[in-house]
């Protein structure tokens, strides 16, 4: 079986909502029906204008549910205190900017060390791990652990693009990072544009991976195969 561990990211749902006002689809309802159908982990993104998720939901999901919850951001002081506040079990800092669609980049972590360095650290000290998004660059992944983060997750969009062309070319990146975060001591997440083609030969090919993150894709295809068994359907091509 699988040490690979599936969070799903709830923002979609969120953003079915706003669109209309009032609280259907009920996301708090969503988090905990997810836990329920077999999901490991719930992942959310707040955005400092709330156009998904917003920061009461955030409040609402974390005593409600038992696995681990996840809350993805860029670390302003509003997203800090949140943080301080719920006490997750992990925080995954994102370097978007507020106006961002979706996430689109990985943390320049050389540039960035000492402001990275600074919030790694509180959040370590209110006892919450944390994982810093980053793309395949091995010295951005090598000057992630001199922040003293627990883990970083992998910005997986160009092997998604360009899985349907070349697989083993799409990955190759992919599990040179892994290596290279294996080597210094980083816990190893992944997510964006994962799916149900290239799920499998992701997970299979990078050794240490131990969570992903799943959230447009997976709502999507909720939405033909149902939410309970869409959660299946991920779960299973985690297994090995």
């Amino acid at each position: 079986m699988s040490t690979t561990k599936l969070s799903v990211n709830i923002n979609k749902i969120a953003t079915i909502r706003n669109a209309r006002g009032g609280n259907i689809p009920d996301v708090l309802k969503a988090a905990i029906d997810c836990e329920r159908y077999g999901a490991q982990g719930i992942t959310v993104h707040p955005r400092p204008d709330e156009r998904h998720i917003k920061y009461s939901d955030v409040r609402a999901i974390k005593p409600e549910i038992d696995v681990e919850f996840n809350i993805e951001g860029y670390p302003n002081k509003k997203f800090i205190d949140l943080i301080l506040e719920v006490k997750p079990a992990q925080v995954t800092l994102v370097p978007d900017p507020p106006g961002a669609l979706t996430s689109n980049a990985g943390w320049d972590t050389i540039k960035h060390a000492g402001f990275l360095k600074e919030v790694v650290g509180a959040f370590q000290k209110a006892g919450i791990r944390t994982s810093i998004f980053i793309e395949t660059d091995a010295s951005m992944i090598e000057n992630a652990a001199e922040t003293g983060t627990d883990r970083v997750e992998l910005y997986t969009e160009s092997y998604a693009d360009n899985f349907s062309k070349n697989r083993g070319k799409a990955i190759a990146p992919f599990i040179q990072a892994a290596a290279v975060a294996n080597s210094v001591g980083l816990g190893l997440n992944a997510g964006h544009d994962l799916n149900l083609e290239n799920l499998k030969y992701f997970a299979q090919n990078i050794p240490g991976l131990l969570e992903v993150s799943i959230g447009h894709a997976l709502i999507s295809d909720a939405l033909y195969y149902g939410l309970e068994n869409t959660i299946q359907l991920y779960l299973r091509e985690l297994r090995t």
